[in-house]
């Protein structure tokens, strides 16, 4: 359903002022972060013994952020494991058992196919033709 002309001129004018915003923005954050990066490196530069400081706290806590990767990796690790195992363990059993009771269901569906419906069919195919015949007895009677 197509939108009524001023409607859709009026959607893209405001598609327009929302894709502008986001450039604006985009470009305000950029000069933001130059300027912290411009005031930091000045500071720094200003106290030598100030940035010794601040990078050994920096190297602790990168230190400490790749410990703390380290154990995510391993929780990793045994998670995948743990899912391996029930997938080995768990589901593939009930997969088999699910094949088994298709294959169950394949020989129901055949055994009556062959011993019920093939039969009515074959009845009831020989009724359409005993009809079939009466009626063209009939026919043949009436003239």
């Amino acid at each position: 359903m197509a939108l009524p002309a001023s409607e859709n001129g009026a959607t893209a004018a405001s598609s327009k002022r929302k894709k502008y915003a986001l450039i604006a923005g985009g470009v305000v954050f950029v000069l933001v972060v130059l300027a912290a990066l411009v005031f930091a490196t000045v500071v720094l530069l200003k106290d030598p013994v100030r940035t010794e400081t601040i990078r050994d706290i920096v190297i602790i806590f990168l230190a400490a952020e790749a410990v703390v990767f380290g154990l995510v990796l391993v929780i990793l690790v045994v998670q995948v494991a743990r899912l391996t195992a029930l997938i080995e363990n768990e589901l593939r059993p009930i997969l088999e058992s699910t094949n088994e009771t298709l294959g169950t269901l394949r020989g129901t569906a055949q055994f009556v196919s062959r011993n019920m419906v093939g039969p009515i069919i074959r009845v009831n195919s020989s009724f359409a033709a005993l009809r079939r015949a009466l009626g063209a007895f009939r026919a043949g009677r009436t003239r």
